[in-house]
């Protein structure tokens, strides 16, 4: 095997050990960590008019983290993701970002 090969092994390797993040073509909605309450709230009424929020409901899989930002967040990931993931579907009034590493937390993802 030639040296170029196992080097990219070894990095793969060490990044399925170590859940080290690895950057993707694939994007993600998220809450800024500076938002607050009332923004994340009124974040997660939009788009629970359009997507199924049941997942962030105790019992649902995405409910822990139980954090107001974490729910925010899927919500806002899942209202992204069902408009193409087009720039403008994250903003949420200048209170949502795009990332190229998976954010997800636990069970939920």
């Amino acid at each position: 095997m030639s040296s170029q090969l196992l080097t990219l092994l070894f990095l793969l390797s060490a990044a399925v050990i170590y859940h080290i993040p690895v950057v993707t073509c694939r994007s993600w909605c998220s809450a800024m960590p500076s938002s607050t309450a009332e923004q994340l709230q009124s974040n997660i009424n939009y788009a629970c008019r359009y997507v199924d929020c049941s997942p962030i409901q105790p019992g649902g899989f995405c409910y822990y983290p139980n954090t107001l930002l974490d729910h925010a967040s899927f919500v806002m990931n899942s209202y992204y993701t069902s408009q193409d993931r087009i720039a403008s579907a994250c903003s949420f009034g200048n209170t949502g970002y795009i990332s190229y590493s998976d954010p997800s937390a636990g069970t939920c993802g």
